[in-house]
């Protein structure tokens, strides 16, 4: 059986993806900071090693490897948990510096402290890498100067990746907006219920796991993953 890490998996996109991933028979290491969050999330779910605790924390991305190794090798990693940062959403000449810190701690240096740990596994399965993104790492938005410019670099990281690691597939892949936690507090006391729910965007990030299209950065508003004729004329 195939065998992913998700982060962030006890809500939203993750929690999504790891119930249509387990439902296709893959086994699956998960994370989430809060322990009952995840245990609920996955409780009916076959073949799951759920590890509560905070991605930025060396240890817990120790436990993670190590949680991974006891399937062999990794066919892919989902890097989806984030940080958004202050709520309300603070202007960049008012933003907290320590906040920033942490921010770029749990978007950035968190996942690539993952890929790192793990290029060993994901080489095994020749495997795939997906750094969940944001419009917000392309689009100037008031308030989003903290988590966007994390979502940018991380976006550039996945564009380094793909230069340097020929044996993997690496995508930057931008769920747009959805009717999350993260996403209501981006926006606190306001009515997100126009935003479509998680599961909504799961079929294109099963199409993109599935095709394996070149590695690149990818929106599922218009993602079109060209066809192996198109890859190889």
């Amino acid at each position: 059986m195939p065998v992913a890490l998700i982060t962030g998996a006890s809500r939203g996109l993750g929690r999504a993806t790891a119930r249509a991933l387990a439902d296709r028979g893959w086994s699956l290491v998960v994370d989430a900071r809060g322990e009952s969050d995840l245990t609920d999330a996955v409780r009916e779910l076959p073949d799951v090693v759920a590890v509560a605790g905070d991605i930025a924390s060396p240890g817990h991305r120790a436990d993670l490897a190590a949680a991974v190794s006891r399937f062999g090798p990794l066919d892919l990693l989902v890097n989806n948990a984030s940080s958004l940062g202050p709520s309300p959403l603070a202007p960049l000449r008012a933003y907290d510096l320590g906040a920033l810190r942490h921010v770029y701690e749990t978007n950035v240096i968190a996942p690539l402290a993952l890929i790192q740990l793990l290029a060993e596994p994901l080489g095994e399965a020749s495997g795939a890498i997906i750094n969940v993104s944001s419009d917000a790492a392309v689009e100037a938005y008031q308030g989003w100067g903290g988590y966007g410019s994390s979502k940018a670099a991380l976006d550039q990281i996945t564009n380094v990746l793909t230069a340097e690691e020929s044996g993997l597939r690496c995508y930057a892949f931008d769920p747009d907006d959805m009717r999350t936690d993260m996403h209501q507090r981006a926006f606190p006391g306001e009515d997100i219920s126009d935003r479509p729910e998680p599961e909504s965007v799961v079929p294109v990030l099963l199409r993109l796991i599935d095709e394996r299209p070149p590695s690149g950065r990818y929106q599922a508003a218009d993602l079109t993953i060209p066809s192996p004729a198109e890859v190889t004329s």
